[in-house]
């Protein structure tokens, strides 16, 4: 296994385990919104905080997903496809990576714009609207890279790095 390999598999890991952090983060923020209910101290924003987490553990996860074969793809019809399976395999990575690629550019800019123009949600957290958009941006892009990684690996050795779960046994 290549430097690169083990560089780009351990980043995929590390996104993932960033994503259990925010659902175990988002779990905490829901406890002290309980908390704080009952208590009838104030919790400004909590609920802003809870969906930015949402948001975080999302994007951190797609790559992370995509590589343990947890995304939904559709297998019947590459099945379907018999000896030009490749292509089809190739069409889909083409496009998954044109679509990423495609939201990873503007997920950066939306950072960019957001931080120039020093906008601040609506909520009552006030929150600078970049700081929330950062994983967003992270993860879209680490996603985009998981594709091309996908691809070039797909163009090389005529199949991708995805680990393929079967219903009797989970993705490893």
């Amino acid at each position: 296994m290549t430097f690169l390999r083990r560089a780009l598999d351990g980043l995929y890991f590390l996104s993932g385990l960033l994503a259990a952090v925010c659902l175990v983060s988002i779990l905490v923020v829901v406890s002290l919104q309980m908390v704080t209910r009952w208590t009838g101290i104030a919790f400004p924003g909590s609920a802003e905080y809870a969906g930015y987490l949402m948001a975080s553990s999302s994007f951190f996860a797609f790559a992370y997903a995509l590589n343990r074969g947890a995304h939904i793809r559709v297998n019947l019809f590459l099945t379907a496809l018999g000896r030009h399976r490749f292509w089809g395999e190739l069409w889909c990575m083409a496009i998954g990576l044109a679509t990423t690629s495609y939201l990873a550019w503007y997920a950066v800019k939306a950072v960019y714009w957001s931080r120039k123009l020093n906008d601040i949600s609506q909520g009552q957290d006030a929150t600078p609207l970049w700081i929330p958009q950062l994983p967003m941006a992270f993860g879209a892009i680490l996603l985009a890279v998981c594709f091309a990684d996908n691809l070039i690996t797909l163009l090389v050795v005529r199949r991708d790095n995805i680990r393929h779960a079967t219903l009797d046994q989970p993705a490893e």
